[in-house]
């Protein structure tokens, strides 16, 4: 499968595609960030943004999208503008009319380095094993849209605009549920997925204390 990784951001949008076996061996295919400058009006900014994923789609036709979805956190206006880089790059999307996922940053964490909580140098050094690099891409927009790649391409589920999306479901809430019998790998995935559900370590607002 090849998938592309999306890591949204207006001054720095990540991309990275891998292509993944069925033994979950991962390859890279292609890695870059997609930049705009701060000297131009957002909606330019925006278009500059979505013309580069339109040519990396066009010229290396991934199978599948992966989105990573964005929490609000304390500035407000990078929240803004990165769900504005969000949007477009999901009409990228859209208009090549391929599925799409949307995963949360500790549903890429737990995928990658098994904790829900890893921080970025984690995640680089797991992206750069799992790649077979001497190092992770920079700048960490490049690695973490690499990390959104593999991870679904381990997941394999939470396709949007698919008939059958989910194969597996990690409820808010920690519920575990799935359709047919798991591979080890995947129960191996949901779990994890459940238990920092459960700690609330995907959505802040679940943590207590």
């Amino acid at each position: 499968m090849r998938v592309m990784g999306i890591d949204p951001g207006l001054t720095r949008c990540g991309i990275g595609i891998v292509d993944v076996d069925a033994a979950r061996r991962a390859s890279l295919v292609h890695v870059g960030v997609a930049r705009s400058s701060t000297d131009m009006a957002t909606h330019l900014r925006l278009r500059d943004i979505a013309n580069a994923i339109d040519a990396v789609i066009e010229r290396f036709q991934p199978e599948v999208v992966a989105i990573e979805r964005v929490f609000a956190q304390d500035n407000l206006q990078s929240v803004t503008t990165t769900m504005q880089v969000m949007g477009a790059a999901m009409v990228c999307v859209g208009r090549a009319g391929l599925p799409m996922a949307v995963h949360t940053p500790s549903e890429v964490k737990a995928a990658i380095t098994g904790s829900g909580t890893a921080d970025k140098a984690q995640v680089q050094h797991m992206v750069a094993r799992v790649l077979g690099l001497a190092q992770a891409p920079k700048p960490a927009d490049a690695s973490d849209a690499l990390a959104i790649a593999i991870c679904h391409a381990w997941r394999g589920n939470g396709l949007l605009g698919a008939g059958d999306d989910s194969q597996i479901s990690v409820s808010i809430s920690g519920k575990l549920q799935a359709r047919g019998e798991m591979t080890p790998a995947q129960r191996a995935w949901a779990e994890a997925q459940a238990a920092q559900r459960r700690t609330g370590a995907v959505d802040p607002r679940l943590r207590k204390g």
